[in-house]
């Protein structure tokens, strides 16, 4: 069992204020999906072997920004504050849809999850989430797709609740699967020891084992709703000590998802529990 993350930088135009797909990006993802299917055997034997997470991106960092969805609020801004979480719901669940499009145009048995119907979260942090939906999807074959959301929450009212968390939540707690390895697509080769956009001298850090490792790390993205790469990396460390491995890789690159899928050598930032 594999869980593919695919950042909303990867799919999305996501430094733009409209919502906007990377068509170009999406297409090739999915192509790369598709071939890693083939390599393997049929759809109907292999599918129960891949969940996907998606972010947001320029769907939902700018509504979520714009109405500050996560932070605490007045009594009296609770109406604007439910347009504001209406707004990102609906845009985040429209990528999505177009997400899932592109994958079953090549074949792929993808369902659509979607987690504002069914996670609530408690100071940001998941406190619900029913598995079972996911489990019963995989049984039959079925490539579940699920993608960073808003979600009601106990101490917030509302929270916006990222793919990242989703998927470390997902690893820890599916019993019914054994989860081999995640694989996160972002739009840089891994984790640095600065901002690779900016910084000529940046060096990529091949192995994370602990925050240590990490001390002096720079965001490799702008700082968003959900994080950036410090907020992976610790949500990630946390599966690394449970025994699972990730790999971020840079997803703008062809071929570098069939080939992580495949379990082949990658340039890549390996997460992993120390020895």
């Amino acid at each position: 069992m594999i869980i593919l993350k695919l950042g909303g930088s990867v799919l999305t135009k996501k430094d733009s204020h409209n919502a906007e797909v990377n068509y170009k990006n999406l297409n090739r993802i999915a192509n790369e999906i598709h071939n890693f299917f083939l390599a393997k055997g049929s759809n109907s034997d292999i599918a129960n072997e891949l969940i996907i997470v998606h972010g947001a991106g320029s769907f939902g960092h700018p509504p979520a920004q714009k109405y500050q969805i996560g932070k605490s609020f007045k009594r009296e801004e609770y109406p604007e504050k439910r347009i504001g979480f209406s707004e990102t719901q609906n845009s985040v669940k429209r990528l999505n849809s177009i997400i899932c499009e592109c994958l079953l145009s090549k074949k792929i048995p993808c369902v659509s999850i979607q987690p504002s119907s069914f996670i609530t979260t408690d100071n940001k942090r998941i406190n619900s989430f029913n598995l079972d939906l996911i489990a019963k999807y995989l049984d039959e074959g079925f490539v579940p797709v699920i993608y960073g959301d808003v979600v009601l929450d106990a101490q917030l009212k509302i929270a916006v609740l990222s793919g990242d968390q989703i998927l470390q939540y997902i690893a820890k707690n599916l019993k019914s699967r054994k989860i081999n390895e995640i694989i996160l697509g972002t739009d840089v080769d891994g984790v640095f020891t600065k901002n690779p956009k900016k910084h000529n001298d940046a060096k990529l850090i091949r192995r994370v084992s602990s925050l240590e490792d990490i001390e002096v790390l720079e965001s490799t993205t702008n700082i968003d709703v959900t994080g950036g790469m410090i907020g992976k990396i610790k949500e990630l460390l946390k599966l690394a000590n449970l025994g699972i491995e990730s790999r971020i890789i840079n997803a703008n690159k062809e071929g570098l998802i069939a080939n992580a899928l495949l379990n082949k050598k990658v340039e890549c930032s390996l997460i992993t529990k120390n020895k």
